[in-house]
């Protein structure tokens, strides 16, 4: 019990360091999730993840594939520090008993950990949405204003133009958030990323837990450093495409700013109604791919960095891994 204790804050320094690390390896990608995502049938600006990083380049530079990602790597340190400690504990507290945890008991501890960690990534993904989908919105505007500057055979630029490129900071958006909504409004979309996570955890802990033992070389030993990362990798993948239709509706609900003639939400059934309608069961998959390469490497990364116990050297603990 002592040893558990004692590497819990080792537990929050490793998710933390696995969190920065893997933000930073994969956030394009995850930008264009969320732009792939919340583009409906009426205005497709672009038709694949390497097509929307290749224009996102083009229109804003190689930094604006990093949008949003100053918000991430802030609170991705708690979210990940949460996730991995609390499914650490909730594993603990069901094999107290001496058991060995069941199928059922690991997805229990999952859904525990799923539960946890919404309480950061709700505000964190809110603000993460609007400022990765900012730039598709200003281009969706600067190509109607084309359009419209053509049917109208003007020769001057538009003046509407210029302020539809302005984009928001974080701290604008919390701060006009707070004023207008209040705390609820940082934690729109609770019951979507709820619905994606707690299903993401039961997925992935165990499935997890199940393919590193696989690769274990005898009773009580550590797997190898490869068996983590591809144990995390192949979990992490398939727990995300699982749980990709919640994605998209967690995406969609959390969007603040729509483009032209782009649908509204009032809630979870509304916007997987209208998807369904619209765009077809299909819709429910935009980003699939995009979601499986974003999470894989993540929680590849975060299972290594976790394994390697880095944080138990730093504070000159022995590694107390099961």
């Amino acid at each position: 019990m002592a040893d558990k204790q004692i590497s819990l804050p080792a537990k929050l320094i490793n998710g933390g360091i696995a969190g920065l690390i893997g933000v930073t390896c994969v956030f394009p990608v995850d930008l264009a999730k969320t732009r792939l995502q919340n583009q409906q049938n009426g205005q497709r600006l672009y038709t694949s993840m390497s097509d929307c990083l290749i224009k996102t380049i083009r229109s804003e530079g190689y930094f604006g594939m990093y949008r949003g990602a100053a918000v991430n790597l802030t609170l991705v340190t708690p979210e990940k520090a949460i996730k991995l400690a609390a499914n650490d504990f909730f594993r603990y507290q069901l094999s107290k008993d001496g058991q060995k945890l069941t199928l059922y008991r690991e997805m229990l501890a999952g859904c525990g950990a799923g539960t946890c960690q919404v309480i950061v990534t709700t505000p964190m993904e809110m603000l993460k949405i609007q400022l990765q989908d900012a730039g598709r919105i200003a281009a969706q505007k600067k190509i109607l204003a084309a359009q419209a500057q053509l049917s109208t055979q003007g020769g001057a630029q538009p003046s509407a133009e210029a302020p539809s490129i302005t984009r928001p900071t974080a701290t604008q958006l919390t701060r006009d958030l707070l004023r207008s909504r209040g705390i609820a409004g940082l934690y729109k979309g609770l019951g979507a990323t709820l619905l994606r996570d707690v299903p993401f955890s039961i997925v992935y802990f165990p499935l997890f837990a199940n393919l590193n033992q696989l690769g274990q070389p005898a009773s009580g030993e550590k797997s190898p450093f490869y068996v983590s990362f591809l144990a995390g990798c192949v979990a992490g993948s398939t727990a995300a495409v699982a749980v990709n239709p919640c994605d998209v509706v967690k995406t969609r609900l959390q969007s603040l700013q729509r483009g032209v003639n782009e649908d509204t939400y009032s809630g979870f059934l509304d916007c997987a109604r209208k998807i369904l309608q619209h765009e077809g069961p299909s819709a429910f998959l935009k980003g699939a791919y995009c979601r499986a390469l974003v999470i894989a490497p993540l929680f590849g990364i975060a299972q290594v960095v976790y394994f390697l116990g880095i944080a138990e050297t730093l504070l000159g603990l022995q590694h107390p891994h099961p």
